[in-house]
């Protein structure tokens, strides 16, 4: 067997993980912590399954998620806490014990993809910044010597205010009183292939801007002629804040002749809910926001001045952390409660008057079900709108028939919602019933009782086209979607044994 030259080797990996870049982008979401009632490791898993989220992102490494998350193929970020930094990167040996513990002791079981180093350090610890470019060299030294560099990226987050004027984005640079500790990381990151990770929050350069930018264009709704968004320098059209965001970076980075370095969006989302002051975070603005992010996200192209580098994002986050300190709407950035239901129905939405989106991406269905902890009175208001205005097929819920047992509201419920959805989804038909119900990818078929949607449809509920009537419920939300999370194929275990078998 001819054997070849280690640089044409490494050259080769470099290729692959250039490669991560330009194909299919994915969605993940950052997993907090500060939470009373956290759910256990073990569930935590099973609810990123259960949604096929494939990308995950630790504040830690925290042993528990790390031995949960093995033989899941789930890719994983883990991090450096902005406490850890300050030794790795004054004493090589801390590093390499770090990456030890933390990193080479779970590969290959887990699918450990990347390491943050801190978490907005130039402006959350400036104390520290002198000293994070050392941090991520001695991270990646110790990474190489366990033979993990090629499967295991380093970087470390950003927020958008290391950049103090991103607008319009052609004349974006980094803060001036950054430029020799931001230089050192973005040429260790054009050194060892990583990437630019970008913490962009639309939702503040939205509340902070005092109605500079409309609020659609902070959510992704297409904008009139007469407010579209147009840098005056290179006369490029911007069809939301996000995108704009991710171009700043990307001139900002050119400012200091990095052009190569793509950008991943590390943090990025919108609250739910907030104090009397902040009017803007709401259920249906979060809902919004994110359900347009992902299709965005999975156009699978970049932002106006690089539309061929899509730009891979992570969610804030999973949970609603209720022990955060500061305004009400820290407390509520989840896509989900610790229970495991969904604060929102999130995903993809069909374009223009068809489709809808009951698919899930892996072209799984999605089923509306009654959440088990509803009012048993919010259930029955919401079976009888639904058999009644909302005109679903609630014949097989009566007595002596296919789906009549068993005889309670929450299983009635369930089949009526489900029927209702599955018909009028294509022209805006929401599953929320005043928050009694929820979407699943489980289908709730049972014996004989074969659900709307289900393979086995036409002998009960039926496929059958959209009913006529109303498009949403009363109480509900008309542009309610649902999440499904896409992947980008995995290709660093491909390399490292490249790396190790030639």
């Amino acid at each position: 067997m001819m054997l070849l030259p280690r640089w044409f080797l490494e050259a080769i990996l470099l290729l692959i993980s250039a490669l991560a870049f330009t194909n299919a982008a994915f969605i993940g979401v950052n997993i907090g912590t500060d939470l009373t009632n956290m759910p256990s490791p073990s569930d935590i898993v099973s609810l990123l399954k259960s949604h096929q989220i494939t990308h995950v992102r630790l504040y830690d490494a925290n042993s528990h998620m790390l031995k949960a998350l093995s033989n899941t193929t789930i890719q994983v970020t883990v991090g450096v806490t902005n406490q850890e930094i300050l030794k790795i990167g004054r004493f090589p040996s801390s590093a390499a014990s770090w990456v030890n513990k933390n990193v080479a002791a779970y590969v290959p079981s887990t699918n450990i993809t990347a390491i943050a180093v801190g978490s907005e350090v130039l402006t959350e610890s400036p104390h520290v910044a002198p000293i994070l470019a050392s941090a991520l060299n001695n991270i990646h030294k110790a990474l190489v010597a366990t033979n993990l560099n090629f499967q295991v990226k380093v970087s470390t987050p950003m927020s958008m205010d290391v950049m103090p004027k991103p607008f319009p984005p052609s004349t974006s640079t980094f803060s001036p009183s950054w430029n020799t500790t931001v230089h050192q990381i973005l040429q260790f990151l054009d050194n060892t292939g990583s990437f630019f990770m970008l913490n962009a929050y639309p939702y503040y350069g939205y509340t902070t801007a005092n109605g500079i930018f409309p609020l659609d264009y902070a959510l992704f709704k297409q904008l009139s002629a007469v407010k579209q968004i147009v840098d005056p320098n290179t006369l490029l059209h911007y069809d939301s804040m996000f995108d704009a965001m991710v171009d700043a970076a990307y001139y900002s980075m050119e400012a200091l002749n990095f052009s190569k370095i793509p950008v991943v969006v590390t943090e990025t989302g919108w609250p739910s809910s907030g104090g009397s002051d902040e009017t803007a975070a709401t259920v249906g603005n979060a809902e919004t926001f994110n359900s347009n992010l992902i299709k965005r996200v999975l156009k699978n192209s970049g932002p106006p001045s690089k539309p061929d580098i899509p730009i891979n994002t992570y969610i804030y986050e999973l949970y609603n952390e209720d022990k955060r300190s500061g305004p009400e709407s820290e407390k509520n950035w989840g896509m989900f409660y610790p229970n495991g239901t969904s604060v929102y129905p999130l995903g993809l939405s069909g374009s223009g008057g068809g489709g809808g989106g009951s698919e899930a991406l892996n072209g799984t269905t999605l089923f509306c079900v009654a959440k088990v902890d509803a009012d048993d009175d919010k259930l029955e208001d919401g079976l009888n709108w639904a058999c009644g205005q909302g005109r679903a097929n609630c014949g097989p819920i009566q007595p002596g028939q296919a789906c009549y047992l068993p005889n309670d509201i929450k299983s009635h419920a369930s089949f009526a919602y489900n029927d209702y959805y599955q018909k009028m989804k294509g022209v805006g038909g929401t599953c929320d019933f005043d928050g009694t119900a929820i979407t699943t990818p489980r289908d709730p078929s049972y014996r004989t009782c074969a659900y709307t949607g289900s393979p086995n449809a036409n002998g009960t509920g039926g496929n059958f086209p959209p009913a006529l009537g109303p498009a949403s419920q009363v109480g509900g939300n008309a542009n309610a979607v649902f999440v499904s999370i896409y992947h980008l194929p995995f290709l660093a275990t491909l390399a490292l044994t490249l790396l190790l078998v030639l």
